[in-house]
């Protein structure tokens, strides 16, 4: 029994522990509202795969990490739910086209609002090949990458923690996408991909996996009401 507390100790704190030999960017403070609706979102949001050759802003890209998995209660909820508030998820973002961000790949810390830099380089290229050669995803300004380790929610589920995984990505991505809208840009969820691969290409630990990704970009239309 002890064993098993211990375990589930670790499950959950482990999305909190840093190297701290990493850099560590602040992000923006998030907005706690906005000039689109709930409603307007869910009516616009579409899959584009074509992107204006644009940066997206720095308070853009936060307020989307925010959005999938930030913390929105002292009690440490976020804002996406989770089987036993156990959070096995990461999200990762691969700048390329991100103002005032090196290219890169970066770990968000929901604790701190912060990114921990794991990767230098633009690595959008080597993603798109990993998702079998999906070129227009070069074009985006940055991709998202959730993760994730089922263990952390095997330690109470057993066997459920894998079906409680992939439920709880499902709903980072529609956190994801939605803001995306709010925030007039244009993003797409990506499920084909090599996951050894993309688990290689972030150099992602043992016991955790890469799950989908988001492209983001700036539209080639932007989004109005008067377009619905």
């Amino acid at each position: 029994m002890a064993a098993r507390r211990l375990a589930l100790v670790a499950a959950v704190l482990w999305p909190f522990l840093a190297q701290a030999d990493e850099a560590v960017v602040a992000l923006p403070a998030p907005s706690l509202d906005g000039a689109v609706s709930l409603e307007e979102a869910l009516a616009a949001r579409r899959s584009e795969r074509a992107f204006a050759a644009q940066s997206i802003a720095l308070s853009d890209a936060g307020q989307m990490l925010w959005a999938a998995q930030g913390i929105t209660d002292p009690r440490g909820f976020r804002t996406a739910p989770s089987a036993g508030a156990l959070y096995p998820l990461a999200v990762w973002l691969l700048a390329g086209a991100v103002d005032g961000l090196d290219a890169g790949a970066y770990r968000y810390r929901p604790g701190g609002h912060e990114l921990e830099q794991r990767e230098s380089g633009d690595l959008r290229g080597a993603l798109s090949e990993a998702a079998y050669g999906q070129a227009w995803m070069v074009g985006a300004a940055a991709i998202f990458v959730v993760t994730g380790r089922e263990s952390v929610t095997r330690a109470k589920y057993g066997r459920m923690a894998r079906r409680y995984m992939m439920m709880e990505a499902g709903h980072v991505a529609q956190n994801l996408l939605l803001q995306a809208v709010a925030r007039g840009l244009a993003a797409t969820v990506v499920g084909g991909f090599d996951a050894g691969d993309v688990d290689d290409l972030l150099d992602l630990e043992r016991g955790e996996e890469a799950l989908l990704l988001v492209a983001v970009g700036r539209p080639s239309a932007p989004y109005t009401k008067a377009s619905k």
